[in-house]
């Protein structure tokens, strides 16, 4: 069982940025693809991006592409989200997934984390 850890969330002016951190408690993360989620109140999770498990292979929504950038270090089994120009429309929860597919579907995660809330305001 591979516990995941968000951290890294808050509060944030509109046009700020944060860095989300993703860790695994007791197990290493770098075999596994990890993959962002968001869930804003009332709405569905929504795919944020998603990274391989080497790091090589990186996707993003369209939607984000340009303000998101996800990145790995596998020496410290920790994965990054860095959230730049953030709008208030970007306030959700954040969760990270880890799996053996590098995918944008989060039912085939394997493990997830906990959530950590990230609010923008105007």
């Amino acid at each position: 069982q591979v516990q995941l850890v968000e951290s890294g969330g808050g509060l944030v002016q509109a046009g700020g940025s944060l860095r989300l951190s993703c860790a695994a408690s007791e197990h290493t993360l770098n075999s596994y693809n990890v993959g962002w989620f968001r869930q804003a109140p009332g709405k569905e999770r929504e795919f944020v991006g998603a990274i391989g498990w080497s790091g090589r292979n990186i996707h993003y929504p369209d939607s984000l592409k340009g303000r998101f950038t996800i990145s790995r270090d596998n020496a410290k089994s920790t994965v990054y989200l860095q959230m730049n120009s953030l709008k208030p429309e970007d306030t959700a929860v954040y969760y990270c997934a880890a799996g053996r597919s590098w995918t944008a579907v989060a039912d085939l995660y394997d493990y997830w984390g906990q959530g950590t809330q990230v609010t923008v305001s105007p």
